[in-house]
């Protein structure tokens, strides 16, 4: 996901390694990779300039900071390449942001959401996924099928209610929209329903009919959200529709649709700034599962390729059971760990969504999530259910024999075997490095994890339980290195101890 941004400002950071301090050279310097990702997202150039300049303001206007003391007192050591990074933030979350993703309620109490947009954008799933998304706020939402035009509309629509449980008020033949929304309306009240949404008809370009339709149902149900989906892939011409209705029509938000697919990103960060209309929602898969309140910092961070760490625990948060997870937590601590355990959090994993938007969101992942392979999580299930229960509860056990054996059941190599089980005894280090690289703080949040990230592991048993280094383990070099590096570390820090503690028996 907007790779392409992604790259310039990587590509920036690079050029400033190793510079001792900020100046008008070195900061122009950076900002050619910027400008060039900006453009190449397909950014409008207005929009591109005044931001090029904004960071460079700050950049060359601020006194640096070559070391800061945190808050529980720690003094860390600023780089002027981590300086120009923290400007470029700030000024991507001012270009996106302000965003207020409450939804406000109509004069009779109700949330209200009337969705327009061009046909094609997915105006429809997202009907379906806000319906969701109310409901889960504990409200009785009422889906409204308005569109009359496209073939099987109202059908899709009737489906998607039925598979998250929500009402789809529909009326067959009927072909009058603003009659369906008004008596739809009605219904709401009678059966006092505290949220409605109204999924309209589209075109494929913006005309009179269409926009004459549109105002007089806003005109009928007095909606008090209008919200307009923009298909992420438009690039700058989901700038211009959103002007375009906005001409029209008092537009309350945006919902970006299929931004998951979007290498550029040229319609997140321009929108804002070019229409004065918010982006509220994300919408990032099909599934009506898959709709994030939109946060500016949480795409800023990503962007930059820093992960999105607020993100991932909302995610873990809505499909891990916390005293489950605190229970499992207490017990992999006392040693009754096995790869039954890692088979159970990888599954929790797949609830979050493609592996590699969970891997984005993880700090100092970003830049391997386009190379991971969702297809990896089945091949370590396949590994694991061909193992015995002994196994999976003691994977020491598996020997060269063993190990053939789990290959050839499950359809894998007999290396990829003993990379699981050596990767499975990794686990606790790397969520270590991770709960510690955050401060002990966002991540600890996850139910579970806080009490894995600090807790030391009975002698000989494995160091933790990380599910997500498994991710791409095979046959990916980058990750391979960073377990490498790991175990360098690891080996280095042991001969510390042991020379540590000849030199204390020594005297």
């Amino acid at each position: 996901m907007l790779e392409t941004l992604t790259q310039g400002f990587k590509s920036a950071r690079e050029r400033l390694a190793g510079v001792r301090e900020l100046s008008e050279s070195n900061v122009e310097e950076a900002l050619l990779a910027v400008r060039a990702s900006l453009l190449e997202a397909d950014v409008d150039f207005g929009v591109a300039k005044d931001f090029l300049a904004r960071v460079k303001e700050r950049c060359l206007g601020e006194r640096v900071e070559t070391r800061v003391k945190t808050a529980d007192g720690r003094v860390l050591n600023v780089t002027p390449g981590q300086h120009f990074v923290a400007a470029c933030e700030q000024e991507l979350v001012a270009l996106m942001g302000p965003v207020d993703v409450s939804l406000a309620k109509d004069a009779t109490g109700a949330v209200s959401i009337l969705l327009l947009g061009l046909q094609g954008v997915g105006k429809t799933t997202v009907a379906a996924k806000l319906a969701r998304h109310l409901a889960k706020q504990g409200k009785r939402p009422l889906l409204v099928a308005a569109d009359v035009y496209r073939p099987a509309a109202m059908e899709q629509l009737a489906q998607l209610g039925a598979a998250i449980g929500v009402p789809v008020h529909r009326e067959d033949g009927q072909t009058d929209a603003v009659a369906i929304c008004r008596a739809a309306r009605e219904r709401a009240q009678q059966e006092g329903r505290d949220a409605i949404v109204f999924d309209t008809a589209g075109r494929l370009a913006i005309d009179e009919e269409l926009m004459s339709e549109l105002q007089a149902i806003d005109a009928a149900v007095a909606p008090a959200n209008r919200l307009l989906v923009c298909d992420a892939l438009m690039g700058r011409d989901a700038v211009n529709v959103a002007g375009a209705f906005a001409e029209r029509l008092a537009l309350d938000g945006l919902v970006l649709t299929k931004l998951d697919g979007d290498a550029r990103g040229g319609a997140a960060l321009a929108v804002k700034a070019k229409t004065g209309v918010p982006i509220k929602f994300l919408g990032t898969g099909e599934t009506p599962d898959r709709l994030e309140e939109f946060r500016p910092e949480g795409l800023a961070s990503r962007i930059l390729g820093m992960g999105d760490v607020v993100g991932l625990v909302k995610d873990f948060e809505e499909v891990v059971d916390a005293k489950q997870a605190e229970a499992d937590a207490a017990r992999m601590l006392k040693g009754q760990f096995g790869m039954d355990d890692l088979l159970a959090q990888l599954r929790t994993i797949q609830k979050l969504g493609p592996l590699k938007d969970v891997m984005g969101k993880l700090p100092m992942f970003g830049e391997l999530a386009s190379q991971v392979d969702d297809r990896e999580l089945g091949r370590v299930q396949a590994l694991i259910q061909s193992m015995t229960r002994a196994e999976r509860a003691k994977p020491e056990l598996i020997d060269e024999s063993r190990a053939r054996r789990i290959a050839k059941g499950s359809g894998r190599a007999k290396h990829e075997v003993s990379e699981l089980v050596k990767r499975f005894r990794q686990m606790r280090e790397m969520m270590g490095m991770l709960g510690g690289a955050m401060g002990g703080g966002l991540l600890s949040r996850i139910p579970g994890l806080g009490k894995l990230a600090g807790a030391g592991m009975p002698s000989g048993m494995p160091a933790g339980f990380d599910p997500m280094s498994m991710m791409g383990a095979m046959g990916n070099r980058q990750m391979r290195r960073q377990t490498k590096a790991m175990d360098k570390a690891a080996a280095k820090k042991k001969r510390k101890a042991e020379k540590d503690a000849r030199k204390k028996s020594r005297r």
